[in-house]
């Protein structure tokens, strides 16, 4: 028997609903991964930061057992009771001290590192302590303080309580490395000494005194309730901190499974391996005990920075595993309703699919026959009205096909238009170029053959001008002469220095050495009598490869100006830096002038463009003066606001030797 087609609905909702079940499924794998992803990784911030925390604490108690030790060895009744070796004096008053500071062991040996007072075990003395690396290091570098392993031995000299203190029996952890001893005598202490001296810096002996953390909760509980302030999920503790001997648990509040603390359990194998052996902090979940953990673990170093411990920081994982399922269950349920709402919307939806596409086979064999003018009636607002306008637009759109690449064809040749209006431009800037070039050499020409001329008028002028009386009146006449004349002969001196510029003769030279030659040269001028200068030179500039000359008669071109903008009263500030990466020297002239237009700034380097009176410049000045920094390899920028003043920095590359052809 043959199957009957299936209707269209029946594709649609079937099609629909197979790619809202992929989806949603595929939606939910991500999500589970991304929002369990994000909240560990939240976690796992937070607990590389707890561990910060930690550390703070830890070197708290640390600076804190070292400030007692330091401060007691620094008595003056101290020194005066070991100069006079009244030992009941000096065991009264450590004893006082290392009972009212919570000190485990505080003793003090002579200079040559013998135990002359044990405050703990007042009767075992004269032990040598010499060969201690804290005790050594306090007699060289002053006082400090470490963690440092404290072997049973020395434990049993300050007393039985404190070695069975330390002694443990290691309890079996799973998940830990193998090992082939079963108990721990040793201790983890922290540990300070300070040297003893007088008045002459003289070494009297040394003072050291610790803490031994082994079943001392202090730390691990302060750390705990500073940074988890005690909170509690299911009844357990949220937040845990341990300190460790090696692998081995000394002081933690994690909790075993008989609701005491998890000392003598010990570290896991993959932790042991990365912070013990490698010496790398861990920050990844890990088995603790009897729960996994989000966890923060970093070596602890003694003196010789060696890897005695570990400082660890975990939170349980079970709060954001809950966290992460509670989401996704709620994400699922939302997901499970909306399929059900979009599977009734659909069935309802594809009525409205189906009838306009009946009328579109119609129309479209309607097309088929040739009948291009055939036009689609159908008033939709949905993709199938798009549709239908789409067919009825299609012949338009073919007669105006032609229309549109006539008037493409307009708009190509206006752009080719346009772009021979730029070469044009361009060829007219380089002939421009050419021209000012050739105007140079002219300049240079004419310059040369009137400079011979002016000399003698010159030189004539001023003799006729000595030989004529100040009463007569050719005097006056004679005066402007010579004063024309000298005008003439600089603009010719500019001339040719602008055309024929010399090269810089290159020598290493130190640039504020200039800035202060040239200041020098200026300031005792009449303009400058009503400006005060203002200097800030950096003192760590570098000498460079420049000519001397040249730079100064840049900076006192640079600064005439900057006076002649102030009009002879302002403030005029000289500055001189390094860059960021120390590849360039930067000298700024700023003055409190009437400032340069913002049209003129375009062209304050061109030859012969001046802002001063007809008659005061010739245009030359900052031409010659860009000229020569360019040949220094350098820049001149300028910032300048009218009314306010202006700022000329001459940037000068960092050139230590001079190059030779």
């Amino acid at each position: 028997m043959k199957l009957r087609p299936l209707s269209l609905r029946t594709k649609l909702i079937l099609s629909f609903l197979i790619v809202i079940i992929i989806g949603g499924l595929l939606s939910l794998s991500l999500g589970w991964r991304l929002v369990k992803r994000t909240i560990i990784d939240q976690a796992q911030l937070k607990v590389k930061h707890d561990l910060a925390a930690a550390w703070m604490v830890f070197n708290k108690k640390l600076k804190e057992i070292n400030e007692i030790v330091d401060l007691t060895a620094a008595r003056e009744g101290l020194q005066e009771a070991i100069k006079s070796r009244k030992k009941d004096i000096l065991l009264k008053s450590l004893s006082r001290v290392r009972e009212n500071y919570g000190l485990d062991v505080l003793t003090l040996t002579d200079h040559n590192g013998k135990v002359i007072i044990r405050t703990r075990n007042p009767e075992v003395i004269g032990d040598d302590q010499s060969q201690d690396e804290i005790i050594k290091s306090a007699l060289k570098k002053g006082p400090l303080a470490h963690p440092q392993i404290v072997s049973r031995d020395e434990l049993l000299k300050e007393g039985q309580d404190l070695a069975d203190q330390a002694y443990m029996e290691f309890i079996d952890t799973p998940k830990a490395a193998p090992r082939p001893d079963n108990e721990e005598t040793n201790g983890l202490m922290l540990k300070a000494a300070s040297s003893v001296q007088d008045e002459y810096g003289n070494h009297l002996g040394v003072l050291y005194g610790g803490i031994l953390l082994n079943r001392n909760y202090e730390i691990v509980d302060r750390v705990k309730e500073t940074v988890y302030k005690g909170e509690k999920y299911k009844g357990r503790d949220k937040g845990t901190a341990t300190i460790f001997q090696h692998d081995l648990r000394i002081s933690t509040n994690v909790i075993n499974e008989k609701g005491e603390r998890a000392i003598g359990t010990r570290v896991s194998k993959e932790v042991n391996n990365a912070v013990l052996k490698e010496g790398k902090p861990w920050i990844d979940r890990a088995f603790v005990v009897n729960d996994w953990y989000i966890t923060a673990y970093e070596p602890i170093k003694d003196i010789d920075n060696k890897i005695i411990g570990i400082l660890y920081v975990g939170m349980l994982e079970r709060p954001y595993i809950d966290t992460t399922t509670q989401v996704m269950l709620t994400f699922t349920a939302m997901a499970f309703l909306c399929v059900v709402f979009l599977l009734v919307i659909l069935y309802f939806s594809t009525t409205r699919i189906i009838n306009p596409l009946q009328k579109m086979v119609i129309a479209t064999q309607e097309i088929a026959r040739g009948d291009l003018s055939h036009k689609v009636e159908m008033k939709s607002g949905d993709e199938i009205g798009d549709l239908a306008d789409s067919f009825n637009q299609m012949t338009a759109k073919l007669k105006s096909a032609n229309k549109k690449l006539v008037e493409w064809g307009k708009t190509l040749e206006k752009k080719v238009e346009e772009r021979t209006k730029e070469l044009t431009e361009m060829q007219t800037h380089l002939v421009q170029s050419e021209k000012l070039a050739s105007l140079g050499k002219l300049a240079a020409g004419i310059a040369h053959e009137i400079n011979n001329p002016l000399g003698g008028i010159l030189i004539y002028s001023h003799l006729l001008l000595e030989d004529t009386d100040k009463d007569s009146p050719y005097y006056e006449n004679l005066k402007k002469i010579v004063k024309e004349t000298s005008r003439c002969k600089l603009i010719v001196r500019g001339l040719l220095e602008f055309a024929r510029p010399k090269e810089p003769e290159m020598s290493l030279v130190i640039i504020s050495e200039i800035i202060e030659r040239s200041l020098a040269i200026m300031e005792r001028q009449a303009l400058f009598q009503n400006i005060t200068i203002k200097k800030s030179y950096a003192s760590d500039l570098p000498q460079i490869v420049a000519d001397s000359a040249q730079l100064q008669q840049v900076f006192i071109n640079i600064i005439l100006n900057a006076a002649e903008a102030m009009d002879g009263n302002g403030v005029l500030t000289l500055e001189s830096s390094l860059n960021a990466d120390g590849s360039l020297i930067e000298v700024k002239f700023s003055d409190t002038g009437h400032g340069i237009k913002k049209e003129d700034k375009k062209r304050l380097f061109e030859p012969f463009f001046s802002t001063k009176e007809v008659g005061k410049g010739t245009g030359l000045g900052l031409a010659i003066s860009y000229s020569i920094i360019q040949k220094h390899q350098g820049t001149i920028e300028v910032e300048s606001q009218p009314e306010k003043g202006s700022a000329f920095t001459v940037k000068l590359p960092v050139v230590k030797e001079i190059e030779h052809d």
